[in-house]
């Protein structure tokens, strides 16, 4: 029996990369998910396919940008299995440019997605992480926020800020909860498809192709944060590529 069998895990951002690699792995492992994210039929799929291996998976479509969203997809959980364990928080855009472009839509987005709807998470489950007395934020930040790169200062404040609210978090949560910020470098995903500065996109691209790391780096990190005793509190992990500067 591992420190994940039988655990509730709801995860937003579900549908592709690190949170689709986080879903099959934990599932394998015990988990029970509840799958959340925007496409729908991804989302499907995800969760068929995870039932057809012998796991148990429910599916509620999620747009974090919509508070309401995340409510019903906690509530689901809750439905379904009698409690949530763990909120994974993935769900996040990245539409990188240089600040003199002003694309002021972009920066909007940004803040939308990767900080008022990690903020709507935490509304969602925090209730009921205080009545059930146990629960367990894991948040996927960035190593964008650890070192500041041009064209990705509006991203980093996005990550900072969710990095600086998760401490505040973790420094509220008292001795029931626990808070996980995973941070990781260069990985093979969709990140570079929100972008809309072409030059930007491409250089994004050429770089993951040449050095970036499988989702599945981020989803052995995340169990590893789940797995622990509930008296350890693993509060920030970094993973990077070695090529990575």
């Amino acid at each position: 029996m591992s420190g994940i069998d039988g655990k509730v895990i709801a995860i937003t951002g579900a549908s592709s990369g690190i949170g689709a690699a986080s879903a099959r792995l934990l599932a394998e492992r015990g988990a029970k998910l509840v799958l959340g994210a925007r496409r729908e039929e991804r989302l499907k799929c995800l969760a068929d396919d995870i039932v057809g291996r012998g796991g148990e998976a429910v599916y509620s479509p999620t747009d974090v940008t919509r508070r309401s969203d995340l409510a019903t997809l906690v509530g689901l959980g809750c439905e379904r299995y009698g409690k949530i364990d763990v909120l994974v928080g993935n769900a996040g855009i990245g539409p990188i440019s240089p600040l003199d472009d002003l694309r002021v839509d972009d920066w909007d987005r940004m803040i939308d997605v990767n900080l008022r709807g990690f903020l709507y998470g935490i509304a969602a489950a925090l209730p009921v992480f205080r009545r059930q007395g146990f629960g367990h934020f894991v948040t996927v930040i960035s190593t964008a926020g650890l070192r500041i790169a041009p064209s990705m200062a509006v991203y980093a404040a996005t990550k900072n800020a969710v990095r600086t609210i998760s401490e505040g978090l973790r420094l509220e949560a008292g001795d029931k909860l626990r808070v996980t910020g995973i941070s990781p470098g260069f990985v093979k995903t969709e990140f570079a498809s929100s972008m809309t500065d072409p030059e930007v996109k491409a250089k994004i691209a050429a770089t993951m192709d040449e050095v970036a790391i499988g989702p599945d780096a981020i989803a052995r990190a995340i169990a590893f944060a789940i797995e622990q005793p509930r008296d350890v509190d693993v509060g920030d992990i970094v993973v990077r590529p070695t090529a990575q500067a």
